[in-house]
């Protein structure tokens, strides 16, 4: 079993990632870091929590499985909203936003 630092999992996500949400990196530096993954890479550790808190946190997936939508469909239809995310992760942010999330902070 592998375990990943919590240093590790952070500096995986920020290279890989680089548009995550700081919040999110914490967050899921410590989930990934928190458990011993069996013949899972550090990516693909990262990869299966991201995917995990993006279906249950970000999207409709729960209420559709409480409405008794079998739970392949119901992660067929989140994932192109999860697909998203994802790509959008994996850029950076525009310096424009980023200057004006900053100066919005600054007010």
């Amino acid at each position: 079993m592998a375990n990943y630092s919590l240093s590790a999992v952070e500096r995986h996500i920020r290279r890989k990632h680089p548009g995550c949400p700081d919040f999110a990196v914490a967050y899921l530096a410590k989930e990934v870091s928190g458990k011993d993954w069996r013949d899972a890479s550090l990516g693909k550790a990262v990869g299966i929590t991201m995917q995990t808190l993006l279906r249950h946190e970000m999207t409709n997936y729960d209420t559709l499985l409480l409405h008794g939508m079998p739970r392949e469909e119901a992660r067929r239809q989140v994932q192109p909203r999860i697909n998203a995310m994802l790509k959008s992760w994996q850029r950076k942010p525009e310096a424009s936003l980023v200057r004006q999330a900053k100066a919005t902070n600054d007010v």
